[in-house]
């Protein structure tokens, strides 16, 4: 036998056929791993058929990946490329490949000079850079290294391992490495990334925006970088953006208390008095639990009606991640007690409840985001001070009528879900901390503690 081709095996029969797996990626859209074609029942037949074959075979991956999504080769990194390609170089060791009539595995020396001289004499008809890298990794044994990672690459890794499927998360995160690829104009290195990098980064950044924003960008692209060197193995690397921040100057004449501020008890009134009377049921009763409450929205938002417990000695609903919400951090996690109209309004929200979900309509993904947009519409016609939101405004007037009533720093963390940084944070019984929660909340409200 003299045919020397890749993907072509001749049967006990004596036809010939191209045989070919598809690519990982294209394989499931097409319902099936390999492309199958006759290519005649002659060695001089198999020898014609094989470009138009073989030529089928590349439009049909090109076309599905096209039509489905699959991998934008425009814009992978070169780490990207070489993963694609190894994958790809795996196929091409596993095929089969007839030399002078013996079968060798691509892996084979031989057989992979082969397939490398095959994809060189169709280079022409336009070089597909994912079979280009594979085959120069099958030709070389697989030692073609890798390439260093890039900032898109420690992006990329950071959306996929630590941000999901947040929403608003993956919008900051690419809001912030647009403003990155701005300044350093193009998609360097990691390990070539310097201090003088990080700063002309953060002066970018710095145009036109509050030091505050500056510095919270800052806090993303430095937890970017620390998990892309931990993850990527880059020893001996320094994060260049750590200990950067915005102009002290900045910061200074804006005083971290200055950027929101609490309502005022009159405000709170005027905003729950125009929610009352104008809100939707749901986002009313939202409103009235976060006041009593002083939990997040989120957190109200995607209570599910198996949080509430009713029918427990002290009321109360319990904050906790599930499928459906996550939770800020682990602190976040407690049970915050009911009573007043918080406890009314979660009793009337149960029993509207149809689902799984408290507020369906707002405890899915980006409901939290569009119960502040419409809360914040209620809250502009009471209050028109841009520094007072729906959310934060109301847990720090939480906080001040904490504080007001002589709560402790401990209890007052226990009952808003903040971390004290203290190791005995974690310490204490549910039951117990639910009480130390009560009586806080009722201090903090004016309500007559009763003895048990």
């Amino acid at each position: 036998m003299g045919l020397v081709l890749k993907n072509v095996t001749q049967t006990k029969a004596g036809t010939w056929h191209y045989r070919r797996r598809l690519p990982r990626d294209v394989a499931p859209l097409l319902g099936q791993g390999e492309f199958k074609r006759l290519l005649g029942s002659t060695e001089r037949e198999a020898l014609r058929n094989y470009p138009k074959v073989n030529g089928e075979f590349e439009r049909l991956v090109v076309e599905t990946r096209r039509r489905r999504g699959g991998p934008d080769l425009s814009a992978i990194t070169p780490m990207e490329l070489h993963r694609l390609a190894e994958q790809r170089a795996q196929e091409l060791a596993a095929m089969t490949v007839h030399i002078g009539g013996r079968p060798l595995p691509g892996s084979h020396p031989d057989a992979a000079d082969v397939i490398r001289e095959s994809y060189l004499s169709r280079s022409g008809q336009g070089e597909d850079p994912v079979e280009s890298r594979a085959v120069a990794i099958l030709a070389g044994g697989d030692r073609l290294s890798r390439p260093t990672p890039t900032i898109e690459d420690a992006r990329k890794l950071y959306l996929k391992e630590r941000v999901g499927d947040d929403t608003k998360k993956k919008m900051e995160l690419d809001r912030v490495f647009k403003l990155v690829s701005e300044a350093l104009q193009s998609d360097r290195t990691l390990a070539s990334l310097k201090r003088e990098d990080a700063k002309e980064v953060r002066d970018h950044m710095a145009d036109g925006r509050k030091a505050s924003s500056v510095d919270r960008y800052l806090n993303v692209v430095r937890a970017v970088t620390n998990h892309a060197i931990r993850e990527f193995d880059l020893a001996g690397m320094a994060n260049p953006f750590m200990n950067l921040e915005a102009d002290p100057a900045r910061v200074k004449a804006e005083p971290d208390r200055d950027r929101r501020r609490p309502y005022t008890e009159k405000e709170a009134k005027a905003v729950t008095a125009r929610i009352v009377s104008h809100a939707r049921p749901d986002l009313r009763r939202i409103w009235q639990i976060m006041e009593g409450t002083g939990c997040r929205l989120a957190e109200v938002a995607g209570l599910r009606v198996s949080d509430v417990r009713l029918d427990h000695t002290i009321p109360h609903m319990t904050v906790e991640w599930h499928e459906d919400r996550r939770i800020k951090n682990a602190v976040s996690r407690r049970d915050v007690p009911l009573f007043g109209t918080a406890l009314q309004a979660a009793k009337e929200a149960v029993k509207a409840a149809k689902g799984g979900l408290l507020f369906p309509a707002y405890g899915r993904e980006g409901g939290p985001a569009s119960a502040s947009a419409a809360l914040g519409k209620h809250v502009r016609t009471a209050v028109d001070d841009r520094k007072v939101g729906p959310s934060h405004s109301l847990r720090h007037l939480m906080k001040d009528r904490l504080r007001l009533a002589g709560i402790s720093k401990s209890d007052q963390d226990i009952v808003l879900g903040h971390s004290s940084g203290s190791v005995g944070e974690d310490y204490g019984g549910d039951e117990t901390r639910l009480k130390v929660a009560e009586r806080a909340l009722k201090a903090a409200l004016g309500i007559e503690s009763k003895r048990r």
